[in-house]
């Protein structure tokens, strides 16, 4: 987006890319919005992304913005400039991924590549489907091509990211699906070091991610789960495709394949009905899954999905369901980190001797590193969340 407004010759703008993911998320757009047109009177404030997408009038009708912009017209070459008013077309008609490559990101070493957008499902917290469209994948010789061109710019690492990124390839008519994407790319571009996943669907990881785990060194040792919860009874109410026992197959089958692999996943505590028998189900997974990266969030009701019309948990069980589980996170971090003193880890080095090893884990090296490099340290201790890599 910024490259396009330059290239458009924006000026004296600013570019609001607002979240819908909650109701609370578009609360604190408009409160972002009104605070940046105090910082900056004169400026254009377009407003963007998935609350502008799902509703554009509510934006518009803020005295403090001049344009809004829908979530294909932003990647457009100049769906960012022109009149004032509201510019949104119907999202679930864009059958097309935006073709846009970018050559690197500003103080980064490790690279984001968006490989599919918009999702065909409709679980009953998510509003998501109505912001991004329906399930559209990149083709892979062009994803290749991003890569390669990254990687040619100097990054080490690079992940793969979409909104339901395991339903890639559904779309397309040459059997590709995400363990395939990776086979080629791990192939087709043999200069890149490190390869990671965003969020993976349990119900829907293919066989050739668990043997990329087994026998691609280049293919990290750490996969993240949308899981949102462990109770059969409230995964079905929200409409998800997998039962506690598919994720618990899941987590085996990756340990079964790479032994050292740590596994994260995402979590949402007091969702409507939820009792505090099917609660415990969900905290037990943390221990019965062996879960180390937590993402938890406490239910946020969204206008315009079916769980919002559902019984309320109290806000306030909500809140400390989520600090539960987010304590039984914290623990199994602690003793994840613990468990890597004395061995050897692979650190990216991203910026003043702070790095990520392979499991993800945050490093602090001991010593002076070239950013950008992969160093080969020895786990000295553990201090404030970091690990302390020696030379």
């Amino acid at each position: 987006m910024r490259t396009n407004a330059q290239a458009a010759g924006l000026k004296d703008a600013v570019i609001v890319n607002t979240c819908a993911v909650t109701a609370e998320a578009e609360r604190q757009a408009r409160q972002t919005i009104r605070r940046l047109r105090r910082e900056r009177p004169g400026a254009r404030i377009i407003v963007t992304g998935c609350a502008a997408q799902l509703s554009p009038k509510k934006f518009a009708d803020m005295p403090e913005v001049d344009r809004v912009v829908g979530n294909a017209e932003k990647l457009e070459p100049g769906g960012l400039v022109g009149d004032d008013g509201i510019h949104v077309s119907d999202i679930m008609e864009i059958k097309e991924t935006a073709g846009h490559l970018l050559e690197g990101y500003e103080e980064r070493t490790r690279a984001f590549v968006q490989v599919q957008q918009g999702c065909d499902h409709r679980c009953t917290f998510c509003i998501i489907p109505f912001a991004r469209g329906r399930n559209r994948s990149v083709s892979i010789d062009r994803v290749i091509e991003q890569v390669q061109k990254l990687v040619s710019n100097g990054y080490k690492e690079v992940v793969l990211t979409g909104v339901d990124v395991c339903s890639y390839g559904a779309d397309l008519s040459d059997g590709s699906t995400l363990g395939v994407l990776v086979q080629r790319l791990l192939e087709a571009v043999p200069d890149l070091p490190r390869l990671r996943l965003t969020s993976l669907d349990p119900a829907a990881m293919d066989e050739e991610l668990f043997e990329l785990l087994a026998d691609e060194p280049r293919f990290m040792p750490h996969l993240h789960l949308s899981l949102q919860a462990a109770d059969d009874m409230v995964l079905k109410r929200m409409k998800r495709r997998h039962s506690r026992a598919d994720a618990m197959t899941v987590c085996e089958r990756a340990r079964k394949a790479r032994p050292d692999v740590v596994i994260g996943a995402d979590l949402i505590a007091g969702f409507p009905t939820e009792t505090d028998a099917m609660f415990e189900n969900t905290l037990n997974a943390v221990t019965d899954m062996g879960l180390t990266y937590l993402h938890v969030f406490p239910y946020s009701s969204r206008p315009g999905t079916p769980a919002s019309n559902m019984p309320m948990v109290a806000g306030n069980v909500r809140k400390n369901r989520a600090a539960r589980i987010r304590a039984a996170g914290d623990g199994a971090m602690k003793t994840f980190l613990n468990s890597r003193v004395g061995r050897t880890a692979d650190v990216l080095v991203e910026k003043d001797r702070l790095g990520h090893c392979q499991y993800l884990a945050p490093v602090r090296l001991s010593f002076d590193a070239p950013v950008g490099s992969i160093q080969t340290v020895r786990i000295s201790g553990v201090e404030d969340g970091h690990l302390i890599g020696d030379p």
